[in-house]
């Protein structure tokens, strides 16, 4: 799994007060981090030589402007004796590399026994490569910086954890054909994410299948769309388009879009008929 570039000096001077735009979860952490240090004796110097950073990076993150990798973070708890109090708070700050309007979801998708997804313009980021996601982040416009490409791969990288999580929860993508047909970063880049999706769809707890783009009727005009099935039956949809991004858990209009997505399942090809799909694809890219 690729990390932020944690590793690399850039310049940052060595002041205490965070630059504006740093998220509140990250100063909390970044305060912590400082005191364990200070109460430990070591000048950052020191403690980056110890965890294997330099001292800009420690004073990017002790200052909340950059994102911690969890690596570091069980590192800076062990080296600083911090007690577990630093690994209590990775999953918040690992939160903090995901964009603003998608932070919600991401905190309930790590919770979802069921994740109902249909895609229309990219791989849904559960299944992407890494190097998929590099092209995808590599088109955005404006464009991002390097260091918010990399916060966001890993970050997209860690989500794919689900897969790892036991009681496994069910997973559903419907894909829309154009998007397996459509060459992001190359053929060499797709070929890989073709094959991604043969190895994950051989799972037993998911389900890809593609939408035919010769079907007469498709439910999914309306556009992409995650549905979110919480322990309890707690059911959320979460919609996106341009950078901003809703959560929908008003119980009828969450049944609306749970009702469409069961005809568009219907509408695509089994999960059977889509891997030999796919597999047809990979011998033509």
């Amino acid at each position: 799994m690729a990390e932020p570039a944690e590793r690399v000096d850039e310049t940052s001077g060595d002041g205490d007060e965070p630059e504006a735009g740093g998220s509140g979860v990250l100063r909390v952490f970044g305060r912590q981090l400082k005191r364990f240090r200070v109460r430990a004796g070591l000048e950052r110097p020191e403690f980056g030589s110890l965890t294997g950073y330099s001292v800009s990076t420690i004073a990017a993150y002790e200052q909340g402007r950059r994102v911690p990798p969890p690596r570091f973070i069980d590192q800076a708890d062990e080296v600083l004796d911090a007690g577990g109090v630093l690994q209590e708070m990775k999953e918040e700050v690992a939160r903090a590399q995901y964009p603003a309007f998608f932070r919600d979801a991401a905190r309930l998708e790590s919770e979802a026994v069921e994740l109902w997804v249909y895609a229309t313009q990219a791989v849904p980021g559960l299944l992407q490569t890494e190097e998929y996601m590099r092209a995808v982040f590599g088109m955005w416009r404006p464009l991002l910086d390097e260091e918010t490409v990399e916060q966001r791969v890993a970050a997209r990288l860690a989500r794919q954890h689900v897969f790892e999580r036991r009681p496994a929860p069910l997973l559903s993508f419907v894909i829309d054909e154009a998007v397996v047909r459509r060459p992001l970063g190359g053929r060499s880049v797709m070929r890989g994410q073709l094959e991604q999706l043969m190895l994950v769809g051989a799972f037993r707890n998911v389900e890809i299948q593609i939408m035919p783009l010769d079907r007469e009727d498709n439910a999914g005009v309306d556009g992409p769309f995650t549905l979110l099935y919480r322990a309890g039956g707690d059911q959320v949809a979460y919609l996106e388009a341009q950078g901003r991004s809703t959560m929908v858990s008003d119980r009828r209009e969450v049944q609306g879009i749970a009702s469409r997505y069961g005809i568009i399942r219907a509408q695509a090809l089994d999960p059977r008929e889509s891997s030999a799909f796919v597999e047809k694809l990979l011998g033509e890219v």
